[in-house]
């Protein structure tokens, strides 16, 4: 029973390893851009609907968005290789696509989750601790296949997410007399 795990195990972290760089990138931009509208908002002091209405829109649209990109660089990136009469890397572009939607709706949707489930005085510091938490688990989750520290790989994701948070609050603070 134990040889029959090791090989899914190993398989498991084989692919991982594989879509790692589609994951990783398809769970950061999308709970840092959705979050990024949670607080642009916020900032702005607009009605909390706003903020459901523009993050599922931002969740849909950008997730789709990053998967088809993911897409099409994997496609143009082959299609050089083969000019160049060079073996192809990659045969499907497809998954890379799937793997950095569904990685992108599911941390995209951390934030947004407070304002469908939290009372509301309490959304904005639930979403707030909730994609920090976020942030750092999937940045951590890194190191079981990399070589980096698990502490330094959370840091790091969780120090771009949060810069990336703060300037959006920042700009719906400045902006948000616009919209008087």
């Amino acid at each position: 029973m134990v040889t029959a795990t090791r090989p899914a195990r190993s398989r498991l972290v084989a692919l991982t390893r594989h879509y790692l760089r589609d994951l990783v990138y398809g769970a950061n931009d999308g709970i840092v851009t959705t979050f990024a509208v949670v607080t642009g908002v916020t900032g702005a002091a607009l009605a909390p609907r706003t903020i459901l209405i523009l993050g599922v829109a931002n969740l849909v649209a950008d997730g789709f968005s990053m998967g088809a990109s993911n897409y099409l660089s994997i496609r143009s990136d082959e299609a050089v290789r083969h000019a160049r009469g060079e073996p192809v890397l990659e045969a499907f572009p497809l998954r890379h696509a799937a793997a950095t939607l569904v990685a992108f709706i599911l941390a995209g949707a951390v934030p947004l989750v407070p304002y469908v489930t939290v009372p509301p005085a309490a959304r904005f510091p639930a979403a707030l601790a909730g994609t920090l938490v976020t942030l750092f688990t999937v940045g951590a989750l890194r190191s079981a296949i990399t070589r980096l520290a698990w502490w330094r790989a959370g840091v790091e994701m969780l120090v771009v997410g949060a810069a990336a948070a703060g300037v959006a609050y920042a700009i719906g603070r400045i902006l948000a007399p616009l919209t008087v």
